[in-house]
């Protein structure tokens, strides 16, 4: 029977569509199951076939619990705020709104092709009002939030400001910026300006000048992970750290659950290594450090570093650096401090003498992001700022330096050094010439590398002398607390997330400023819109690109959005202009899900009780500490304030891996000494590698610059050696003679489109690559055999590297049920694998095969006859092998046990119901166009996909009888089948008296019979 999969496609799909076969209901009396896919972006270039792999792996799975009595939610949305769709704006002056439209209905369309259950009348987009006034009321409930220590969770502002006004700050156990001290006196005849500066000290949502990544090609703020070796991953274009007034989220306050909410989820564990690494939870200690007032002092730089405190030396400006130390105990080896180059004291600190080198170091800083800082443990670089600090416990004084290995975010932004002790410190002593003092016992020269142990005992250092790690740590630190210069505590790593992007196309944040003051617009005013501007770029002034709009001023009184014009008036001000990051929309999509049409909240509570976590998330693991962190802390958050129940958005995470596409390159030929030359010359690949291992040998020594210009000569005659010279018509320089690395031949690979490829072969179309594009028009090729094959190589699968495979030709020739069985069968869903077309024809062949089980010739054919034993193990071996995959997520499996039972089924000639219809139910999460077909051809009335997985029973995997490989002096002559449960001694009885053994044995008497029950019989004669 002809099995055609586009008609079957079309039909099944379209019937999906119109019985809304994959709704979910709220309310059921089944049992609840989550799966979610990570929320994909639409990009104009639409999916290709790497994108759908963990989709497709996410639906099995979803399949499969509704086939197991699941109420099964398993939802689709877009991500549909981003800054793509903004450049695109700026570039074609196009609103980002019709190309994300564009993109969306493209990515839809294609998501329907490939058959996914998803529950499409949820889909939710965050760039939708109805959305993201849900996003602007998280704000405004972070923002009338604080963090209570005390009872470890987020309350309502408001019960801050009663403790002010009963007690002022006493008692008060809250995360803050900075540590205030007032009494309920002061707080209650504050005027509302101070109030509102005070509880911005305290806010979960909160606006304070913040070091970002400033990107003034994009005119933007950019996170972390949109930054690439220093430069914007959009674009390229040069990325600088800047202070700048920004909103921030508290996630600090929530730096401990999230570490230990990580013991209670099952995730991967390097994701949640890569949360442990980010949060960066430490113990130790924060110490003052006072600060020298030098002015008067005539001593030398040398002498400061030896010389004792004495009284009549120093008096101290009471002033301090604060440092946060994991280890206090060496703190009689600090020789030295380093300050982050953003840390506000560096002003103060710098002398006239040094302020231009500190200056122009801070600016070289500034095009260095916080996790290029990070990275690059081996340069050592810093600026002396002509201060000094007093070593609480030597007394010496020691001299401040910035440097770029110290971090704002991290501590306080100050380091203690030990350069005897910390690699960092050491490269950084020996670069200046500060002084190394050895304080924990060691065979090393500390003087030329840094020893860090804790299994030394403590020397040098006074009262801690012969204190092991522990011993010396808590001594310090009571002698510290002791002094009143500092105390025992917890750092993290982590910062607060800053929220503000300088955008347009992103959600406004809800907040007007009166007297200079940020406060929340009513719930009722939600949402607030995004408002038209005439162009998408920051004003002349400077602000965001929502300074444009005419209409985006906040009137007080009447409650509503109004012309900027009316901003003088007394009761109109104006509305914050940047707007919220690209993670605030989806930090909380997996809860909209649960209620996406309820315009009365962001989510009713006894849906979120029901729905609760999602049992199943996969996605990528490049989130790891963007989305999921984020995601998590926003739960957190609502759970705090009584909106959910669930402390963990997501129960049980997978990391797929990637589809690699083969790239495919051609090479241009060019000179070293005049490579920027418009050469339009290109060499076929084993030519151009002859070619690369003559110039090898011309690098070794082996051959003159003349020989080896004379053989690309081979290759190419219009090279010539006799004619040798640059391009350039007015260079009559005669090259013939010259010997120098200069002169080389350089070959530069190009990616070229797969498409551009003969059929499956290396070989380019040249002529289409000519059409390619403009450059290319006037191409010459060198070519082997009349041929001009290309190198190829497996890389990630981009639009940028032109390797991409589109998933609706896929569809279109081989059908969406062979798409998704061999994405699932490339290998381990974690793993990346690269994509062969080649591949798919198996599987397709494996799709006819099993289709043509239910007929015989063009005639559906299903027997109502009992199956065989046999057939009944084919059947229970699949069901059981499939389970074990199932719970294990080994898909790729699966799908080689599938085509076992198939081509065993089909040996067997089964066309038993009993067997096949079951056999459609167990493939059909894998491939469900087809499956339905034969449901449908089954006298099946509705989906199959509502029909009861099949139980195993492992009694059908019971053998009943044995072939034992019979075998003489350890040759195999013959097997004998027996009953299974024969016992080695009627095993040996039996095979005794067979006619072919007598027959070999002759008459002869064994020496001995080995009987292995189960295995072998090995007769020894």
């Amino acid at each position: 029977m002809f099995y055609d999969h586009k008609q079957i496609d079309q039909k099944w799909q379209k019937f999906w569509e119109e019985n809304q076969t994959y709704k979910t209901e709220n309310n059921s009396s089944k049992p609840k199951f989550y799966v979610l896919d990570m929320f994909p972006y639409p990009s104009g270039a639409g999916l290709h076939v790497g994108h759908p792999l963990g989709y497709i792996a996410s639906d099995i799975y979803a399949r499969f619990k509704r086939h197991q009595g699941f109420n099964v939610l398993h939802p689709v949305g877009y991500d549909s705020f981003g800054l793509p769709a903004e450049q695109y704006a700026i570039q074609t002056g196009q609103h980002p709104a019709i190309t994300t439209e564009q993109n969306i209905n493209r990515y839809e369309e294609q998501l329907r092709k490939i058959g996914f259950s998803f529950d499409w009348s949820r889909e939710v987009r965050t760039s939708d009002a109805s959305y993201y006034k849900w996003t602007q009321w998280i704000f405004i409930e972070l923002f009338h939030s604080w963090y209570n220590k005390t009872t470890d969770k987020a309350e309502s502002i408001q019960t801050l400001v009663e403790h002010f006004s009963k007690f002022g700050t006493e008692n008060l156990n809250a995360v803050q910026n900075d540590e205030l001290n007032f009494t309920s006196e002061e707080w209650n005849a504050a005027d509302e300006n101070e109030k509102q500066d005070i509880l911005l000290n305290y806010r979960l949502a909160y606006r304070a000048e913040t070091t970002v990544n400033w990107c003034p090609a994009l005119g933007t703020v950019l996170a972390n992970d949109e930054v690439k070796d220093g430069k914007s991953e959009r674009g390229g274009y040069p990325v600088f750290q800047k202070k700048m007034m920004q909103w921030s989220m508290r996630i600090t306050a929530y730096s401990e659950r999230l570490l230990q909410g990580l013991q209670k989820i099952d995730w991967p564990q390097p994701l949640k290594d890569s949360q442990e690494y980010w949060i960066g939870k430490s113990q130790g200690a924060a110490v003052k450090f006072e600060i020298s007032d030098l002015k008067s002092i005539r001593i030398s730089f040398e002498e400061l570093m030896t010389e004792e405190r004495t009284d009549n030396q120093q008096s101290t400006t009471g002033n301090f650096i604060e440092v946060f130390t994991t280890r206090p105990d060496t703190i009689f080896g600090a020789t030295f401090m380093v300050l982050a180059p953003e840390n506000p004291l560096v002003e103060k600190l710098t002398t006239p003498e040094q302020k231009s080198e500190v200056e122009n170091y801070i600016e070289e800083t500034s095009k260095k992001t916080e996790r290029d800082r990070m990275a690059d443990v081996k340069n050592v670089s810093g600026a002396f700022t002509g201060s000094f600090a007093i070593n609480p416990f030597t007394g010496k004084n020691i001299p401040i330096y910035i440097s770029d290995y110290v971090l704002m975010g991290y501590g306080t932004g100050a380091v203690m050094a030990v350069p005897a002790h910390d690699e960092r410190d050491h490269r950084f002593a020996k670069k200046f010439g500060l002084e190394i003092i050895k304080v924990i016992e060691c065979e090393v020269d500390v003087q030329e590398e840094s020893y860090d142990s804790k299994d030394s005992v403590c020397i040098n250092s006074e009262f801690l002398n012969g204190l092991n790690y522990k011993e010396a740590k808590a001594k310090i630190i009571s002698e510290i607390e002791k002094l009143g210069i500092g105390n025992g505590t917890t750092n993290y790593r982590q910062r607060d997330a800053i929220f503000s992007r300088q955008r347009y196309w992103g959600e406004p944040v809800p907040v007007y400023y009166k007297d200079g003051m940020p406060y929340t617009l009513p719930v009722s005013a939600l949402p607030l819109e995004l408002p038209e501007v005439e162009k998408y770029l920051p004003t002349e002034d400077g602000d965001p690109p929502l300074g444009n709009a005419k209409n985006f001023a906040w009137d007080e009184v009447n409650q509503k959005v109004v012309s900027v014009d009316l901003i003088d008036e007394k009761t109109v001000f104006p509305i914050e202009l940047s707007t919220m990051p690209g993670w605030a929309g989806s930090s909380w999509y997996f809860l909209r899900y649960m209620d996406p049409k309820n315009d009365g909240e962001f989510c009713a509570k006894d849906l979120s009780d029901y729905w609760g976590q999602v049992d199943l998330y996969i996605g990528g693991s490049e989130h790891a500490t963007g989305h999921l962190l984020y995601s998590r802390f926003w739960n957190m958050f609502l759970k705090d304030r009584g909106y959910i129940n669930q402390e963990e958005p997501f129960q049980k995470l997978i990391n797929q891996g990637m589809i690699l596409g083969m790239s495919a390159f051609v090479y241009r030929f060019s000179l070293k000494s005049i490579q920027n030359t418009n050469y339009n010359i290109y060499f076929s690949n084993s030519i151009r590698m002859a070619c690369e291992k003559k110039k090898q040998e011309f690098l070794n020594g082996k051959c003159t610059i003349e020989e080896l210009l004379n053989f690309v000569e081979n290759y190419y005659s219009e090279f010539t050696v006799d004619n040798y010279k640059s391009f350039d018509d007015n260079d009559s320089t005669d090259y013939r003679g010259l010997i120098g690395n200069k002169e080389i031949p350089i070959f530069t690979p190009i990616h070229v489109d797969v498409s551009l490829l003969k059929g499956t072969s290396d070989e380019l179309d040249t002529e289409a690559f000519k059409n390619w594009r403009p450059e290319f028009k006037d191409a010459e090729f060198i070519l082997e055999d009349g041929k001009y094959i290309t190198e190829r190589e497996v890389e990630k699968m981009s639009k940028s590297k032109y390797n991409v495979v589109n998933p609706d030709d896929i569809c279109e020739e081989y059908g969406a049920d062979c798409l998704r069985l061999y994405e699932m069968f490339l290998g381990p869903l974690e793993q990346s694998k690269p994509w062969n077309t080649q591949g798919l024809s198996g599987v397709y062949g494996f799709l006819k095969k099993f289709y043509n089980l239910y007929f015989d010739g063009d005639t559906f054919s299903v027997s109502e006859e009992e199956p065989t034993k046999a057939e009944l193990k084919v059947l229970h071996t699949l069901i059981k092998k499939f389970m074990f995959d199932i719970q294990n997520f080994s898909f790729n499996t699966s799908v080689s046990q599938f085509m076992i039972a198939v081509n065993e089924l089909q040996k067997l000639k089964c066309n038993k119901r009993a067997i096949l219809e079951p056999l459609a139910v167990i493939v059909s999460p894998y491939s469900p166009h087809i499956c339905e077909e034969l449901w449908s051809l089954l006298g099946q009335n509705g989906s199959i996909e509502f029909a009861n997985f099949p139980e195993l029973n492992e009694a059908y995997l019971v053998e009943d009888e044995i072939e034992y490989p019979v075998s003489f002096n350890g040759k195999m002559r013959f097997k004998l089948p027996l009953a299974a449960d024969l016992d080695a001694k009627q095993i040996e009885e039996i095979t005794m008296n067979n006619d072919k053994v007598q027959e070999i044995l002759g008459g002869a008497t064994p020496k001995k019979v080995i009987i292995v029950p189960k295995k072998i019989i090995n007769i020894v004669f």
